[in-house]
């Protein structure tokens, strides 16, 4: 069938490339189009900590973990929830995926030079019984090199394939359309917008200078979330997690607006899930921002306290690190969509690392010096000081009431008071006498530390918070920060979307976010983290594999 090419792939982020280097691989004809420029490649994942779910590996074998993909498996059903008739592929992608995860995964991307950190990080920890929510062992693998050594070795393909002749890119082209002829989909007409050189991440330009049309056997919709879009998050907020809140800052750029998403529903697609969505409840403002309303995502330890606007400590086991929409629901419970840290410089030094390849330097640099200073200074890493110095949402003061005070100046109200904040506080300190206690934040810090890689890096000793050796107190003003749909277009393992009439729709392909990461949805209602490249990893692959076979 003649065309512009056998397979056109709409995004340029990770499951684009993807999808697009095994089409290459598989001697097609591929063309890549996306609509900003091309010093956004590789989109979401460049700026991401790189953080993989792997299962049963040699790093965590190393550090005395036991893992399977039967614990995995029942860890993420027991986070995921599924429970609708819409989740039948869903469900059949999840297992797929911690199969993926458990086998060729790591393989597939060390045999293309991915490297993975030997500490592995425990992430979403739970708290529930043991089929409840969260990982029962760390399983969180931050690459080597972060969100950019993830990307590296498929744009390297991608520029190979380029140099063949078998892959195009169609930088600042603005899908409008999705074309279909005869019932099946064919290709896509848009815009071509104005070259604009602006940084990775700024917002672009939008001027038209002229227009398109391309066609090919098949479409693959790899375009990304709704992240950047609040008035879509909005729309799309479920009512389980409460009202949506007013004021919330950004995890990814604008240009992660959900606007694809809308044009291919409109062509037929089916999306289900689109209510199911993961944001942070650890956002804080950007004191040198990128993207409009720019925040960075704080990974915290376990010991930080927790408490919600009004000065009421988190329930248990919403502690540091357990649930992250659990502590969503419950903080906009509150009737404020904000919430605070209470710590020591102790706890900062070893604890607080910031989500993002911009703001792991050492990580991202491939430095063993500067990761090995993680370990060693005195203070925190250079990134954490920066904020907690020039952070709108940080406060330092020698003293509880001081701070009290500066925090009520900050939130602009007399919510928080002295005493009640007092009591809670020297209450989990009298709790730090002994290493067998009732506080259950107290409990969870004590068996992180039986892990080496969280006594190593992760979590401090345990100390009284109120100790003025372990000072100075410090207060995080915590926001809610938008990142990921889970929801997305239902497809099958071979990532062929279904239409509205549940029948497939030829030459429909769908992958990463756009697809919920696999099926519609395979996280279900939470994630376990390091799921998301991961999913656009697996998606991408299924997607591009399945398409190049079908062409003729």
């Amino acid at each position: 069938m003649p065309g512009d090419a056998d397979v056109i792939v709409v995004g340029g982020g990770l499951a684009g490339l993807v999808a697009a280097t095994e089409i290459a691989d598989a001697g097609k004809r591929v063309i890549v189009i996306d609509q900003e420029g091309e010093q956004s490649l590789g989109g979401q994942a460049f700026w991401s900590f790189g953080g993989l779910f792997l299962v049963d590996s040699p790093e965590q074998r190393r550090l005395g973990i036991k893992d399977s993909y039967d614990l995995a498996l029942q860890d993420w059903m027991g986070s995921a929830g599924f429970d609708r008739d819409e989740d039948l592929w869903p469900s059949r992608w999840a297992e797929a995926y911690v199969a993926f995860a458990a086998g060729e995964k790591r393989g597939w991307l060390r045999a293309m030079g991915h490297r993975i950190f030997p500490v592995v990080g425990w992430a979403e920890r739970g708290g529930y019984d043991a089929m409840g929510h969260g990982n029962s062992v760390p399983r969180f693998h931050v690459t080597w090199g972060t969100g950019p050594g993830v990307v590296a070795p498929f744009e390297r393909r991608a520029r190979e394939a380029q140099a063949s002749g078998r892959l195009t890119f169609r930088f600042r082209h603005r899908v409008d359309a999705l074309t279909v002829t005869n019932g099946t989909v064919d290709g896509v007409s848009g815009s071509i917008l104005e070259p604009d050189n602006v940084e990775r991440g700024k917002s672009s330009s939008r001027k038209v200078t002229g227009d398109f049309t391309l066609h090919a056997q098949a479409v693959i919709v790899a375009s990304g979330g709704i992240g950047g879009n609040h008035d879509l998050v909005r729309q799309n907020w479920p009512k389980r997690l409460g009202e949506a809140p007013k004021s919330m800052i950004s995890g990814v750029p604008e240009h992660v607006d959900g606007r694809m998403i809308g044009i291919t529903e409109a062509a037929g697609a089916r999306l289900i899930n689109r209510d199911r969505m993961w944001h942070y409840v650890e956002g804080i403002k950007n004191w040198s921002p990128i993207w409009p309303r720019h925040g960075i995502r704080i990974l915290p330890g376990p010991s930080s306290m927790w408490f919600d606007a009004t000065g009421t400590r988190l329930p248990s086991p919403l502690f540091p690190g357990s649930d992250t929409l659990g502590q969503l629901q419950y903080i906009m419970g509150t009737g404020y969509d904000y919430s605070w840290f209470v710590l020591t410089q102790s706890i900062i030094k070893k604890e607080f690392a910031l989500s993002g390849s911009e703001q792991n330097p050492d990580l991202t640099g491939k430095s063993w010096l500067m990761t090995a200073r993680r370990a060693t200074n005195k203070g925190a890493p250079a990134p954490v000081e920066a904020f907690k110095t020039k952070g709108v949402d940080f406060i330092v003061r020698d003293n509880l009431a001081d701070l009290v005070t500066a925090m009520n100046a900050l939130a602009g109200d007399t919510l928080l008071k002295l005493e009640y904040l007092k009591a809670q506080i020297e209450a989990r300190d009298r709790e730090i006498e002994n290493p067998y206690v009732k506080d259950t934040q107290v409990m969870n810090i004590h068996n992180a530390r039986k892990y080496v890689g969280d006594r190593l890096i992760r979590t401090a000793k345990p100390h009284r918070i109120l100790d003025p050796a372990e000072g100075p107190l410090i207060a995080v003003k915590l926001n809610i920060l938008t990142r990921k749909t889970l929801g997305g277009f239902e497809t099958d393992l071979d990532s062929r979307v279904f239409g509205n009439d549940g029948q497939v729709m030829p030459g429909l392909y769908a992958a990463g976010e756009a697809a919920g990461f696999g099926g519609g949805g395979m996280h279900g209602y939470r994630s376990l983290e390091g799921t998301f490249l991961g999913g656009c990893l697996f998606s991408g692959r299924n997607a591009g594999r399945a398409a190049a076979k079908a062409a003729s």
